[in-house]
């Protein structure tokens, strides 16, 4: 049989959904690679299709093959793969060597789900509430480092386990999900202070009421050791004012944040111009260390100050 693969929004961050479908297909001795439609030499028996994103454009080219399989929340399609394909250890040769893929890391869940239901977030629609699927020593199978893709793996009634187990296992990780500040006591923080970091530990700041949580966090982490400049926070941007108040806090505080603006799930939404340039001034940070947000100039002759 021969299967082809269509990654809809592109290279950048390896796939983990296509990855776990070409291993399962070269186990049984199928041919995998990635479908392109210029080689029109022959049909596929089955093309997937996944996509994350819904407001990546869909594949346009035609497609050559008796079945096509669609996925991802991207198409509106919440249903998991398959045990027999979910528990299989991803394809990692798929993806080139790039700036987002180095080979020595690995990419996976702990948990799935969420107890929390923020209205932006399609994680409780699509996962349900929060329960372990997998294990640090299952995910990163040899690797030293892991992308581990937990939405809230805090939450977790075994949590402690997963924390200890990063710890004894050695792996460098990182919840690229980012973790929820509410939830950190103080033996959270010791085994965050002891878990080898690829590079920050990641908390939301997606509103003004996170402001409290995340203070208390950082000072429980600080007392372990771990200073602000290695926590990262995602800062989601809705409200202008709102936005612009918790960036600078996040400079005050010295924490690394990341603005992204809002998306409501919707194909045909436009993402105001001010969060546009918002986040090109946060995510940019040398401008954002030397430049105040009123006054960035993203275009010649136009000064944000003008949005306030």
């Amino acid at each position: 049989m021969r299967v082809g693969l269509i990654d809809v929004d592109g290279h950048n961050f390896p796939n983990l959904a296509l990855m776990k479908i070409s291993a399962y297909h070269k186990q049984k001795g199928d041919s995998v690679d990635w479908y392109s439609w210029l080689n029109g030499s022959y049909y596929y028996d089955i093309v997937y299709m996944s996509k994350v994103f819904t407001f990546t454009p869909d594949y346009e080219h035609p497609i050559a093959s008796i079945h096509e399989i669609k996925g991802g929340t991207g198409y509106g399609r919440y249903e998991s793969l398959p045990e027999y394909i979910e528990n299989t250890q991803p394809d990692y040769s798929i993806y080139p060597i790039s700036k987002w893929y180095d080979a020595k890391t690995a990419y996976g869940f702990l948990t799935r789900g969420c107890i929390r239901k923020c209205t932006w977030c399609i994680v409780p629609q699509k996962e349900g509430y929060i329960r372990t699927v997998s294990d640090i020593y299952r995910v990163a199978n040899g690797f030293n480092k892991a992308i581990l893709l937990d939405n809230n793996i805090l939450a977790s009634k075994d949590c402690i386990k997963h924390l200890n187990d990063i710890i004894e296992s050695g792996c460098k990780v990182d919840f690229n999900q980012g973790l929820d500040s509410r939830l950190v006591t103080d033996e959270i923080a010791e085994l965050l202070s002891r878990i080898k970091w690829i590079r920050y530990i990641r908390f939301a700041y997606d509103t003004e009421q996170q402001l409290l949580p995340l203070l208390s966090a950082l000072h429980k982490l600080n007392k372990y050791g771990i200073d602000n400049s290695k926590v990262f926070v995602y800062c989601l941007l809705k409200s202008l004012n709102d936005s612009y108040e918790r960036l600078n806090k996040a400079k005050e505080l010295r924490v690394s944040p990341f603005a992204q603006p809002y998306r409501d799930f919707t194909n045909n939404q436009i993402i105001p111009q001010w969060q546009q340039d918002m986040a090109r001034w946060c995510n940019h940070k040398a401008t954002f260390k030397s430049v105040d947000f009123k006054d960035y100039q993203p275009r010649k002759g136009f000064y944000c100050r003008e949005y306030f």
